[in-house]
């Protein structure tokens, strides 16, 4: 017995420090076990949230973003630009939002050959508090600096590319979108009769999401009996013509003779344009066509919202540019949904080297393309109607009615 006590008295401290070894290496063992369930099922578990909290996330997933924006907070998005020039230094005047903002937009194509003409026509844009965008055609810059207005408008050149190549490229419908009122004009007008704020004033009351000023008939070069000024009217949305070719009467309701402009001085409502510039197509630079279908841009009845002011007329001198006239001399009478087997790409044509055409006058040929240009546009908007089994033509009806 005494050695049995002994030998416990002995081994007793080694089994204490095992027990004591043992129960601690148990509790890091369950701390560890404890901390790691707690890590993961935070990791995988899906958290409660609150109602609040599920109506936000939910708010948040149905927000409309523009594209590519997604990373971004909402608040530091621009999704708009425009075509004020900012200065390199100096105090930062934001004036977005005052009188003093230029609200509608003129852009003209421009050749050096009619410098007095379009600086005429530039300044009194510019004193009715519009932002100016000169297309240079011809590649011809410099030569304008002498004008007092050369360095407070936008010069954009490319050479020999109409002003609808460079309206598709440069007036998106975003860069423009502050401005009420876009001006798409040539440069062979005449406008010692016409005030472009006194226009905006008819065509606002009026509720024209499409217009342009009357013509002239005694000075300006007419192409469509629409487009001629009638006395004692303020607006005139339509015209008759009872004989001859290209006619119109009382149940004629579709262009020429209704709800139609030209496409030599058009005036587009901002949200007028944002329709009109998807129309335009990228590679038919002449923009023929285009204009018979322009009311379906109007914002609503083209029979409304489509027209030619008469208070504020101008004169259209008809010069040609571009190697000739960008207008037919009667786009009425040509039978515009008559189409061919041909390809797009097998009537585009380049200059011919006929001897009926002069050096360095392509006058024919840029008409010819012009025409070509119309057949393919239309033959797109025939194709474009029929693969589109959702689209519904709100003037199918008025189309029956002239037959």
């Amino acid at each position: 017995m005494k050695i049995f006590n002994s030998v416990s008295i002995l081994s007793e401290p080694k089994s204490r420090t095992s027990v004591a070894t043992l129960v601690l290496t148990a509790s890091l063992i369950f701390g560890c076990y404890l901390l790691g369930t707690a890590f993961f099922a935070n990791d995988l578990k899906t958290p409660q949230r609150p109602a609040m909290a599920l109506k936000d996330a939910q708010k948040c997933k149905n927000r409309c973003r523009p594209p590519g924006s997604e990373v971004l907070p909402e608040g530091i998005i621009a999704k708009t630009s425009n075509l004020d020039m900012r200065p390199l230094w100096g105090s930062f005047d934001d004036d977005s939002s005052g009188s003093n903002r230029p609200v509608s937009l003129l852009a003209i194509a421009a050749g050096i050959k009619q410098k007095q003409l379009v600086d005429k026509i530039i300044t009194k844009f510019l004193e009715n508090d519009f932002v100016v965008m000169v297309f240079h055609y011809d590649g011809v810059v410099d030569q304008w600096d002498d004008l007092q207005w050369a360095s407070r408008v936008i010069h954009v050149s490319a050479m020999n590319q109409t002003k609808w190549w460079f309206a598709k490229r440069f007036l998106h419908p975003d860069i423009v979108a502050e401005y009420d009122y876009i001006f798409l004009w040539d440069e062979d007008l005449d406008i010692e009769q016409f005030n472009p704020g006194r226009y905006i004033s008819i065509v606002k009351e009026e509720e024209l999401d499409i217009s342009q000023p009357a013509l002239d008939p005694r000075k300006s070069e007419i192409h469509h009996q629409i487009t001629i000024r009638q006395k004692n009217s303020k607006v005139h949305r339509r015209y008759f013509k009872l004989r001859g070719g290209g006619r119109c009467y009382d149940n004629s309701t579709g262009p020429p003779c209704f709800g139609w402009v030209e496409m030599m001085a058009p005036v587009f409502s901002k949200a007028a344009w944002r329709c009109a510039w998807y129309l335009i197509q990228n590679d038919l630079i002449h923009g023929w066509g285009i204009d018979f279908q322009l009311g379906y841009c109007a914002q609503g009845d083209r029979k409304q919202k489509v027209g030619v002011v008469d208070a504020e007329y101008i004169v259209h001198l008809g010069v040609p540019s571009l190697g000739g006239s960008n207008h037919a001399s009667d786009v009425s009478h040509t039978n515009h949904v008559n189409t061919d087997n041909s390809t797009d790409t097998d009537d585009l044509v380049k200059p011919s080297n006929s001897s009926d055409t002069h050096a360095g006058d392509y006058r024919g040929e840029v008409r010819k393309q012009s025409y070509i240009e119309m057949r393919i546009f239309w033959r797109r908007w025939t194709k474009a109607v029929e693969n589109d089994k959702c689209w519904v033509d709100q003037y199918a009806n008025d189309k029956k009615k002239e037959r």
